[in-house]
């Protein structure tokens, strides 16, 4: 499939790229990334996304060059949907005009484009966009490797999340033998949050629930506001539950509008939470995942609490933890 993506590319010279709406890491680096790799192949290449780039991205290089948008206005002959399930995800107008090439790596990616590329094995979305230059012959320059390590951190939850293996680290290798700075790029993601975020932190844990060896906080639009925070402070929230010895599945509750929640689900492992975000229609990683719900808090919570304890541990991740563990 990627010698098919690489076709209609080179059959064709105006491209947007975007990604789902509140983009993350692998969204933000594998689209910058992206784009430069069509421009260096002589295309035209602007990146519009529903949402701004999040702070902590925002020194990446391309980063600048992202437009926001509620609509896809120019003239272009494709349109590239990376790290993205639906084109509604995208929250752009217009979008489902476009000749689309869907760009994915999580299992439950769904073929809604014109091409579909999506490859589960991949760490990111960021790898395959790492396939993609170099079988473009594109010249994987400092500033392309640094987007696209930035994506692989994140994605991989800091090298932490299951099926991380030897083929992300020869990933790594090579990204940092191109010119990225692991030291500065980790920094960079976690050592500059801003002070809403930690205020926001401080929000959710007094809501921290725990049941066993699952755990779950929640922040509402009222916390939100307390804490002055934005909607990118709650990335990463989640994993502080986790953090917890003895929980193996943490959740995160963000209020959307009075009775509507996002749900992040992250898992060490033993559970599939993908599996459960699909049954809500959302879905994800084996190991994150999200999902939208409506409902008031309580109830919101008792669904997905009771699904997840009816959830079989996962083969595979029992497999690996056994063995790590002895």
């Amino acid at each position: 499939m990627l010698e098919r993506v690489l076709k209609e590319i080179e059959q064709r010279d105006h491209f947007v790229l975007t990604s789902h709406a509140r983009p993350d890491g692998d969204a933000i680096g594998s689209v910058l990334a992206c784009g430069a790799i069509l421009r260096q192949m002589g295309k035209s290449a602007e990146v519009v996304l529903h949402d701004p780039v999040p702070t902590i991205y925002q020194p990446l290089p391309f980063a600048n060059q992202a437009q926001k948008s509620e609509a896809v206005n120019g003239k272009y002959e494709a349109a590239i949907v990376l790290e993205c399930d639906s084109v509604q995800r995208t929250r752009l107008a217009g979008l489902d005009r476009q000749f689309l090439i869907n760009i994915d790596h999580h299992a439950s990616g769904k073929p809604y484009g014109n091409v579909n590329w999506i490859e589960p094995s991949a760490c990111a979305t960021a790898e395959m966009i790492y396939w993609l230059a170099r079988a473009a012959g594109v010249q994987v320059t400092p500033e392309i490797a640094t987007c696209l390590y930035t994506a692989v951190l994140t994605d991989t939850g800091s090298f932490c999340f299951l099926g991380t293996n030897e083929r992300t680290f020869a990933l790594a290798q090579e990204l940092v033998h191109a010119g990225a700075d692991p030291a500065r790029i980790a920094q960079s993601v976690y050592f500059a949050n801003p002070t809403s975020k930690m205020r926001l932190l401080g929000q959710a844990l007094t809501t921290l629930h725990r049941d066993g060896s699952l755990a779950w906080m929640h922040v509402t639009n009222k916390q939100m506001e307390i804490a002055e925070a934005r909607e990118e402070d709650c990335e990463g929230l989640v994993n502080y539950a986790l953090a917890i010895e003895g929980v193996e599945v943490a959740l995160f509750f963000r209020e959307q509008e009075p009775g509507k929640w996002r749900i992040s689900l992250r898992s060490k492992g033993t559970v599939n939470v993908a599996e459960v975000a699909e049954s809500f229609g959302g879905g994800g990683h084996h190991a994150a995942s999200g999902c939208l719900l409506e409902g008031s808090l309580n109830t919101v919570t008792e669904r997905v609490t009771n699904r997840l304890k009816l959830a079989a541990p996962s083969k595979e991740g029992v497999d690996k933890i056994i063995h790590w563990r002895t």
